[in-house]
């Protein structure tokens, strides 16, 4: 008897929560929407999520606000959204760090990326580019290869810090081709930029619209881009697969949702978010920065993150990185 009490209960129960969020999902949104940049204001993430608010209000019609939250590679923000009630209303952009990489770097980054968020849409990517200081004494990658392998350890490289991207990407270089660089982390790409300019470091992976305009003005030097072939906007650049077969790396953008926040509701947010980046303003004005656009389902970008999440463990693993 009093098992059959307690089924009609739960039976109740789960009743209950699918109608709230039925009636959830019916009227959402009804007030502001929140978005999360796990980084500091000015960044590409900050950017990315800047204009897809701006837009998303519209088709929203609601405000969108975008606040910063930085600290600790983006755990601070990630961790923040991953407690956040669980109905639409917090969401967080955020680059692959906080969402593929951090959770194998950091002992306790207080949030499982798989278990505790909904990923509602991969938002776009961004080729890296590899620049080198224009005195370097290589002009392309099998030039950078076949001199590092003449003089180990004697070629400094920087990175926008440990566990970025422009990091683990020069990492998966160095596997692949046996080579030994010195690596010199930064807080951020700017001054990393800065020293690859002067002559302090002399080589550095970092995304392609920061790099490309200062290689334009002859301040660094192209070698290669990490996408799988040429870009069409920079054909004269060659892709580094045409020099290491499959070699392939990007910093990419997407959008996710506290775990357990309704499908309809999920699947309303990747809606709105697929018809911003499908907007020919936004697509306009990101092409002109080369950040490539994307727009995929929930379930596309759930399978990507873990994707990324494997592709960056096995260089992680394979270098012992550790930060905390």
């Amino acid at each position: 008897m009093f098992r059959q009490v307690w089924r009609m209960l739960a039976s109740a129960a789960a009743m209950a929560s699918l109608c709230a969020n039925a009636a959830l999902a019916a009227s959402y949104p009804e007030r502001a929407v929140t978005i999360v940049v796990p980084f500091p204001a000015g960044g590409t993430t900050d950017v990315v999520a800047r204009v897809v608010a701006e837009k998303l209000s519209t088709i929203l019609r609601q405000p969108v606000i975008v606040e910063n939250k930085q600290g600790a590679g983006g755990n601070i923000g990630a961790a923040y959204v991953a407690r956040a009630k669980a109905d639409g209303y917090t969401l967080l952009v955020s680059s692959a760090g906080p969402l593929s990489i951090n959770q194998q770097l950091y002992a306790n980054p207080g949030y499982d990326p798989i278990r505790d968020f909904a990923p509602v849409s991969l938002l776009a990517s961004v080729p890296i580019m590899l620049a080198a200081n224009p005195k370097a004494p290589f002009h392309s990658v099998t030039e950078l290869i076949a001199y590092a392998k003449q003089h180990p350890g004697q070629v400094a490289y920087g990175s926008q810090g440990s566990g970025t991207t422009s990091h683990l990407t020069m990492e998966l270089l160095k596997l692949e081709t046996g080579i030994d660089l010195q690596h010199i982390p930064y807080r951020g790409s700017a001054p990393a930029a800065t020293d690859l300019m002067g002559g302090q470091i002399q080589v550095m992976f970092d995304n392609s619209p920061t790099t490309y305009p200062q290689v334009q003005a002859g301040k660094m030097r192209a070698l290669g881009v990490a996408s799988a072939k040429r870009l069409d906007s920079m054909k004269n650049i060659p892709a580094i697969a045409e020099s290491v077969p499959g070699f392939e790396s990007e910093a990419w953008f997407g959008v996710v949702a506290p775990a357990g926040t309704p499908d309809d509701v999920v699947d309303h947010l990747n809606n709105a978010v697929r018809q911003v980046l499908s907007n020919a303003e936004v697509i306009k004005r990101f092409d002109e920065v080369g950040v490539q656009l994307v727009g995929d389902t929930p379930q596309a970008f759930g399978q990507f993150i873990r994707a990324e999440k494997d592709k960056w463990g096995k260089i992680i693993k394979a270098t012992g990185m550790q930060l905390g």
